[in-house]
Formats: C-alpha cells, structure tokens, sequence
C-alpha cells in the first residue's frame, strides 16, 4: 500500500473507533437519566453528543501517547511502520470487540479495549518482554477495584439520601432542607472533577479551592431559594423525585463533557500516532494533535451516540435495577467521587466499570432481590475477557497487516 492509502485507512478506523467509543461508552454519563426518565433516550443522544464533541474539541489532550498508558516498551520499537501497523492493529481489534460487545448492551471499557490490542501485537511482534507487565497488572487491578468503590460508595449514598429525605415522616419539608446541600455537595465535586479532568489539572487542593467549593456554594444558593419559593408539588414523593430529576441532566451532561475530553484520546491517540510516524518517522512518537483529528473524534462520539447509543442505555438505566432520580443522582454523584479521588491518587480506574458498580450499589441499597444477577453476571464476565479478546484479535490483524505492508 501506497502511504496515502495508510493515511486515508487510518483516518477512516479512527473515526470508525470514535463512533464505537460513542455507541457504548455513552453509557456512563446518560443511561442513568434516560433509566429514571429524566429524558428521553432521544434527548440523551442529542445532549451527550453536543457535550462530549465539545470536551473533545476544546478541552481533549494536546499530546497524544503512541504506546497507551505505556504498556509496551518503545524502546524496543526500531522500525516507524510496526507503529503504524500496530496502531491500526489495536484500533481495528477495539472496534471488533466493542461493536460485538455494545450490539449485546455489554458495558466495557474502550481504554482496556485499546490496551488489549497494544498487548496483542506488542507480543506478536517482540515477545514478552515488551510489555510492562507491571502497568497491565494495574489494568486487571482496575477490573477489581471499580465497581467494588462505586458500588460502596453508591450504596452509602444513596442510604444517606433516603434517611435524610424519603424516610422522612415529611418528605418535601426534608427536600427543601437537605436537597440543596446534597446538591451544592455533588457540585463541589463537579467543579474540582472539571479541574481534574477537563482541564487537566494536577493539584486537588487547587481544583477544590478555585473550582469545587465556589461552585457548589453557588449552586446551592440557587437550589435552595428555587426549591423554597417555586417548589410547591401536590404528591411529597414525586415532589422529591422531581428535584433530583433536573439535577440528574445537569450531572450527565457534565459527566459527558468530561468523557469527550478524556476518552477521545482512545479514538484519537493511535490516528495521531500513525499520522506522525508516516510523516515524520521515529520523531513523531510524541506530537501535538492536529484539531482536525479532534474534530473527526468529537464527530464520531457523537455519531455513535446518535445511531446506536440506546443499546448501552438500556442496560445501565433499565437491567441492572430500577432507577428512580434520587437513585439515579445517587449513582452520578458517587462514580464522580469515587473518578475524582482515584485520579487525584493515581489509581487505577475505568469509568465504565465505576458506574456499573455504583448502579449495582444503588440496587444493593434495596436488596440483593432488587439486583438483576443474569445481567450482572454477563457484563462481569465481558469485563475479564476485553483485554485478551483484543490481545489476540490484534495479534492476527497486526500479523496480516506486516505481511501486505
């Protein structure tokens, strides 16, 4: 193949691992909203694919890593092109395995997804010791730690909201003292995350002084004075819900923002890649991203969300366990704790895999009965098996693509 056919090949299973990463990782900021009918599955098409376009474009990372979360070795990597191949490679082995796992409503993670093909063609290529397998180790320990923090702390959560205000002999009366403070409190986090995550800060101390507290002060003035003067509902329980609800789609778009400015990367990072080493060789191992390939990532999240996101929606609002808004804000609020103080520590963590867990926390908080295990079980064990079904997925695709290079 001609370099301009790599080129065009390369930007063509990009953007068609965007539209993936957009059809199944949607899940982790809309399908709670859309399982509690805070909107529509229409609406959260619409609403996440405007956010995660615009965290891609404006706040997505300026410096892409060849080799993600260096996985592999590069030192052991002499000749440009097997970066090239093997971009492709892992990007065309994510896409199998994610349009196989989102057309069965399976939750996984597209940045394990990816590193499951790094891993493949990697091994393929220099054996073993290439990869770091100390790093990989940090990946499977992802799998574990997760959905064990998101659902403790979703189950805690949510235990607190109920005791505060549904439990209440008067629950309205209990919302309008306590919904503005557990508001103001998920925004703190919502501000600090933002700092975090969108623009990639490094400091907490920094994220929660400047952007968590300022806005979760400012949010819970407003909450508070709406809720006291235009909350005025017949029935206390739906009052209740209705307050939440509102909050839940500000906290989904948020949670969608982020993902577009941060999971961009597994779309975008091996084009980048591939682009600069076939125009640059070795030295374009580390580049700028090009804000066209940004666009062409924040366009195909948005694409797959539109087309096929519903698929991933269902089971992470609606088979897992019934969601109502207090539980669905229950379950925001937490997996962006539990995200947050991961990331500030450097802990390994998926998105997916936290969410996933804090919505089994949230049905836990009602019951073992209120869990659907069938469903559970499968999303379990599609988790464990992302990384070695792209490993080898990868591996025959990197050794086809060496012998027609």
């Amino acid at each position: 193949m001609s370099v301009d056919a790599w080129l065009i090949f390369t930007v063509i299973l990009g953007f068609w691992m965007a539209w993936n990463i957009g059809a199944n990782d949607v899940a982790n900021s809309m399908g709670t909203a859309v399982g509690a009918k805070a909107i529509t599955p229409k609406q959260a098409a619409v609403i996440a694919g405007v956010m995660n376009f615009t965290g891609a474009y404006f706040f997505g990372k300026s410096v892409t890593e060849t080799i993600r979360k260096g996985i592999l070795n590069v030192g052991m990597i002499h000749d440009p092109w097997i970066i090239v191949y093997g971009s492709l490679a892992a990007l065309l082995a994510a896409s199998i395995w994610l349009i196989f796992a989102t057309y069965n409503g399976l939750p996984v993670s597209t940045t394990h997804s990816i590193i499951g093909g790094v891993v493949g063609y990697g091994l393929v290529y220099a054996g073993a010791s290439i990869v770091d397998w100390g790093k990989l180790g940090q990946v499977v320990l992802s799998w574990i730690l997760s959905p064990i923090l998101g659902a403790i702390v979703a189950y805690f959560v949510f235990k607190a909201v109920k005791k505060s205000i549904l439990a209440r002999s008067d629950p309205l009366r209990s919302a309008r003292h306590w919904a503005p403070f557990w508001i103001g409190l998920a925004f703190v986090v919502i501000g600090t995350m933002f700092y975090i995550k969108v623009l990639h800060g490094s400091n907490l101390l920094t994220g929660v002084i400047l952007y968590g507290v300022p806005t979760g002060v400012v949010i819970f003035a407003l909450s508070y004075v709406i809720i006291r003067l235009h909350f005025r509902p017949n029935d206390p329980y739906i009052g209740v819900e209705s307050i939440f609800r509102k909050v839940q789609v500000i906290t989904s778009a948020y949670v969608a923002l982020a993902h577009g400015s941060n999971d961009v990367a597994n779309a975008v990072g091996p084009i980048a890649a591939a682009y600069a080493v076939i125009t640059m060789g070795m030295s374009g191992m580390k580049v700028p991203v090009p804000r066209w390939v940004l666009v062409l990532g924040g366009l195909g999240i948005a694409l797959g969300i539109f087309m096929y996101g519903y698929k991933v929606m269902e089971t992470v609002g609606k088979r897992i366990t019934e969601l109502t808004n207090t539980r669905g804000f229950s379950i925001d609020f937490s997996a962006a704790t539990v995200i947050l103080v991961a990331s500030w520590l450097g802990m390994p963590i998926s998105t997916t895999h936290t969410v996933v867990g804090a919505v089994i926390g949230v049905g836990l908080a009602r019951g073992v009965k209120a869990i659907n295990k069938d469903i559970v079980r499968d999303i379990v064990i599609s988790w464990f098996i992302t990384v070695p079904v792209a490993a080898v997925i990868s591996a025959v695709i990197f050794k086809f693509l060496v012998l027609v290079g």
